[in-house]
């Protein structure tokens, strides 16, 4: 679900998919519209973005990390050679992962490949991987080797907000059932953009929630009962599939502004790529998992993901 913001920002493409248009903008709003009026849902033929990826190393050892990642991780070998990538659609929004993408040592090359082909590359970070690297992260960002970031941090402090507030195209990925009622108030009525994440209870964030399960269940339960009043005090807010489900938002939400901002579920234009393991998966918590060995484009992996969903 995409908040449009007021300012009218810069245009970076339009595409079709399917049955349905797309608009995307250089503040991260995308725009989707049935070419048919008649149409009730969207069909894509591709991928409009995908959640990548590239590497399972990474120095942090955070104890909800549902990829398990370490500082043992393998990085992706397919990173530059993957068929997949060679044949990404203009436009698709990757969003780029691990563990630690910033600690792939082909992580250059592979945003250059990217800008080339003009896929919208964005990245996904720990709060301290930002912080720790953040004049390479400006040099990407001003060379346009990445749109946006996605800063993972529950802990809400001035200097987070500060930086939040600094840079537009900057989203704070909290956690459902981790993000305390106390830290999440912080943030109302500041002018920062936030995503709210699901609670894996897969691998170590299974972990986790056996060891805490009465404070992650007493933070879901206050976010659950409390979604209606956020949603109007967080100025930019947007939730992932599983967070959708778990707080239920549909019911806080006008049926007119859900259908205007609703733009499907996990597996019908969305996926996972897994290039360290060379899987594709409807998510990252999926555990139906394909190999990439004989797929060379995401308009196929997309296309298994839909009729595994379909019972076909």
């Amino acid at each position: 679900m995409d908040i449009i913001l007021r300012r009218k920002p810069e245009l970076i493409g339009k595409y079709i998919n399917g049955n349905y248009k797309v608009t995307i903008y250089e503040d991260g709003t995308r725009i989707k519209e049935t070419i048919n009026e008649n149409d009730t849902q969207f069909i894509a033929k591709f991928p409009d973005s995908c959640d990548m990826k590239i590497t399972n190393n990474c120095d942090m050892g955070c104890p909800m990390c549902h990829e398990a990642s370490t500082i043992d991780g393998k990085h992706s070998d397919i990173l530059l050679t993957s068929p997949i990538i060679q044949n990404l659609h203009p436009y698709t929004e990757l969003a780029i992962g691990g563990g630690n993408p910033l600690s792939h040592p082909r992580l250059l090359d592979f945003l250059e490949i990217l800008k080339e082909k003009k896929v919208i590359a964005n990245m996904t970070l720990n709060y301290k991987h930002f912080i720790d690297n953040l004049s390479t992260l400006q040099y990407l960002m001003s060379n346009k080797l990445i749109r946006g970031i996605g800063i993972s941090c529950n802990e809400i402090d001035e200097n987070l907000i500060y930086i939040l507030e600094k840079y537009p195209n900057i989203v704070l990925h909290i956690i459902n059932g981790l993000i305390t009622p106390e830290n999440l108030q912080k943030l109302y009525g500041k002018r920062v953009r936030v995503l709210i994440l699901g609670y894996k209870e897969i691998r170590r964030g299974k972990i986790l929630y056996d060891n805490n399960k009465d404070f992650i269940d007493n933070n879901k339960r206050w976010m659950y009962n409390n979604v209606a009043d956020f949603i109007t005090k967080l100025r930019l807010v947007s939730f992932d599939e599983l967070a959708l489900n778990q707080l239920d938002v549909k019911r806080a939400i006008p049926e007119e502004k859900w259908n205007l901002y609703y733009q499907g579920g996990d597996g019908q234009s969305t996926m996972f790529v897994d290039l360290v393991q060379e899987e594709f998966a409807k998510s990252s918590i999926s555990s139906k998992r394909y190999s990439l060995n004989s797929i060379k484009c995401l308009d196929e992996a997309l296309h298994i993901i839909q009729n595994e969903e379909n019972g076909k």
